[in-house]
């Protein structure tokens, strides 16, 4: 049996699975994640008694002499192989939050190579093994049969222009890339007295209501305004 596919177009997929949420603090980036379907929340801030999802602390624990005795890239690992391996109830894996995450495997990458910071490192190998080891995670977490939300913070800069500033994901920029490649949704959540408002900074394309099948999926995306696009009308259908 030959290995190539058949030569014929293939159905594609149109419900979104992986998503990147930031906002600034207490804008309702955590609140809308905690809603999509079944979610486990891998938790760096310390927040995690705020939810009512479940949730595993990521953290690197110090022992004596600057060692780990535990680091968070091999909790990680443990994690995703259990989520491959286990049979889980989970639906939705939900990094609260990506910023902490970076800084922490940083740590851990230096710490493995003896090393207070990854420039120590020479010839560039400690910047080279931490980008191996987070892009990694991020293809894995795509790879697993879930969806995939990243949280993040807010952060504003200014275009160099007056004063004016405009408000950013504060995941540094290189990292961003990455995990923004591999989302299909980017939403921005905000805070405005009372009311809470989330609006889409980016799609990876058009999606309509009537093609999302996952029911948990489509009870979070309606309550997010911009998701949906009004499907183009075919010739001979009525105006």
């Amino acid at each position: 049996m030959s290995i190539l596919p058949p030569n014929e177009p293939q159905k594609t997929i149109d419900v979104p699975h992986n998503f990147f949420i930031w906002g600034a603090t207490m804008s309702g980036k955590s609140y809308l994640a905690e809603h999509f379907p079944n979610p486990l929340f891998l938790n760096t801030d310390g927040n995690a008694l705020e939810n009512k999802a479940p949730s595993i602390q990521i953290r690197n624990i110090k022992g004596p002499n600057s060692t780990l005795r535990q680091d968070v890239i091999k909790q990680l690992d443990e994690i995703i192989l259990a989520l491959m391996n286990e049979k889980h109830g989970y639906q939705t894996i939900v990094v609260d939050v990506v910023d902490d995450l970076v800084v922490m495997l940083e740590q851990a990458t230096a710490i493995r190579n003896r090393v207070e910071t990854l420039p120590d490192v020479p010839y560039g190998r400690g910047f080279a093994m931490f980008n191996t080891i987070f892009q990694e995670f991020i293809l894995e977490l795509k790879a697993l049969d879930m969806n995939v939300v990243y949280i993040s913070r807010i952060a504003e800069v200014n275009d160099g222009v007056g004063t004016e500033t405009r408000e950013i994901p504060s995941l540094k920029t290189k990292y961003y890339n990455v995990i923004n490649g591999n989302s299909d949704l980017v939403i921005q959540t905000k805070r405005v007295g009372t009311n809470y408002i989330r609006r889409i900074t980016d799609q990876r394309r058009k999606y309509y209501r009537d093609d999302i099948t996952d029911k948990g999926i489509l009870r979070v995306l309606n309550n997010i305004p911009g998701v949906f696009s009004t499907r183009p009308q075919t010739k001979g259908e009525d105006k």
